[in-house]
């Protein structure tokens, strides 16, 4: 049954289609604010279009938390070329401040790191990230 609401699994035997797509969309829903939580800006840019955005990106999806959804949607909207300016500036961010292969959980980085994202560059040195130039607006 939570396979068939997070996961795009076929729906088991005996339930009622139309109640479980009413709680696979406020599920959806309710994981688009907690990922706009954690990337603020990439929500912010997107403005209206977020909701659509992300439910449409996890529709059949498992979550693996807030953080890394939002960075593997913010990676998937860079492949199109649909990252909007303020999200490549936080994916950049994010990217030089820590290290995220797809699989596991992030990880700060403990050396000096330069990212890009949407012509966002930004860089960590120490520990501290710095946004060395913005994306082009």
């Amino acid at each position: 049954m939570v396979a068939a609401l997070v996961a795009g699994a076929p729906l088991p035997a005996g339930f009622a289609p139309v109640p479980v797509e009413a709680a696979r969309v406020a599920l959806l829903s309710k994981r688009a604010g907690e990922v706009a939580r954690h990337w603020p800006l990439l929500a912010a840019a997107l403005g209206d279009a977020w909701g659509d955005t992300f439910r449409e990106w996890a529709d059949g999806r498992p979550t693996n938390g807030s953080l890394r959804d939002g960075w593997d949607l913010a990676r998937a909207l860079r492949q199109r070329g649909a990252l909007p300016p303020l999200g490549a500036e936080e994916l950049a961010a994010r990217e030089a401040a820590g290290r995220y292969d797809g699989r596991h959980p992030p990880r700060p980085r403990r050396l000096p790191a330069l990212a890009r994202a949407g012509g966002a560059v930004a860089v960590q040195l120490a520990g501290r990230v710095r946004l060395l130039r913005p994306a082009r607006r």
